[in-house]
């Protein structure tokens, strides 16, 4: 049991990169961005590619996020230039990365087995979580850092109220192309090291990575809230593990099994969504209540003859 939960927190904290990305677009912009799916697989088979044929993990992370960077531009451009619909240029970006992604490993998967990743070699668990979290802590405060310059807060507002940004001469084309790219970076950047440390990259891999990244996102939210953007990125990366163990725990269960994940997240999603809704209704229908039986108190009552004596 102590085994699986601490894979699931390595894991999770791997993921929680991808959940980064996905909050920029499912919360700042409010972006429904499917080319997560294509980009995850962009980051692990650039990565793989890159340390099959000699190169340093280090520098094939760095190639996997400006791979995930192109393609997140591209998404934007189709939207911003091309005026086609966010979702529907998600899907296509997504359709296209597919194709891109075989040519790029020149085959479904890729080993690495046998190659030299010296940060999972690590042999104390405890150890590389450690160095795990401290990168993971590193990225959130750089988003974090980003988020309050000139452009990621126009970034912010174009997600709040694209209309009123426009009209102080900022051109919200630009900042959505960013913020796209930027999200998209960052979960290549996850697929990278989520490659890295299982050992080889899939075709397939990047299958549901946006209902997983949408998880994290809300599970964090629903125990942390979003007072803050230090709170909401913060919330993002705890909700990545959080979902981790949860699905680490609940396969551990005799009634499920290896091939129920995908209904697992999908169940974990649905409770997130609906029980915060379900206690935010409770707690309207009872404030409505009480105020209520307070206006009821405070109204004089009428005597009962009615109207005034001769």
């Amino acid at each position: 049991m102590l085994n699986a939960i601490i894979g699931s927190v390595e894991l999770g904290l791997l993921y929680a990169i991808m959940a980064l990305g996905v909050y920029i677009t499912y919360r700042i912009l409010d972006f429904p961005d499917l080319t997560v799916d294509g980009s995850f697989v962009t980051g692990g088979a650039i990565a793989a590619v890159m340390i099959t044929g000699g190169y340093s993990p280090w520098l094939a992370g760095v190639a996997a996020f400006a791979g995930g960077l192109a393609a997140g531009f591209c998404t934007g451009l189709l939207h911003t230039k091309g005026k086609i619909n966010g979702l529907l240029s998600g899907i296509l970006m997504m359709i296209a990365l597919y194709s891109i992604n075989l040519r790029i490993m020149g085959k479904p998967n890729l080993s690495l087995r046998g190659f030299d990743v010296p940060f999972f070699d690590i042999s104390s668990d405890w150890v590389r979580i450690g160095l795990i979290a401290a990168g993971v802590i590193l990225i959130k405060l750089m988003l974090d850092g980003f988020l309050r310059t000139d452009l990621g807060l126009a970034l912010r507002a174009t997600g709040d109220n694209a209309r009123m940004i426009r009209s102080f001469g900022s051109h919200t084309d630009t900042t959505k192309i960013v913020g796209v790219g930027l999200s998209n970076g960052l979960v290549a950047l996850s697929g990278a090291l989520i490659t890295q440390y299982q050992n080889f990259a899939d075709i397939s891999s990047g299958i549901g990575m946006i209902v997983i990244g949408l998880a994290s996102v809300i599970i964090g939210e629903a125990l942390l809230g979003a007072r803050t953007v230090f709170w909401a990125t913060l919330a993002a990366v705890v909700g990545a593990v959080v979902y981790r163990i949860v699905v680490a725990l609940a396969l551990r269960a005799d009634w499920f099994e290896a091939s129920d994940l995908k209904v697992i997240t999908a169940a974990i999603v649905i409770l997130a969504l609906v029980i915060p809704s379900a206690q935010r209704s409770w707690r309207q229908k009872q404030l409505a209540k009480r105020r209520t039986a307070q206006l009821s108190e405070r109204t004089p009552q009428q005597p009962e003859g009615g109207g005034k004596h001769a």
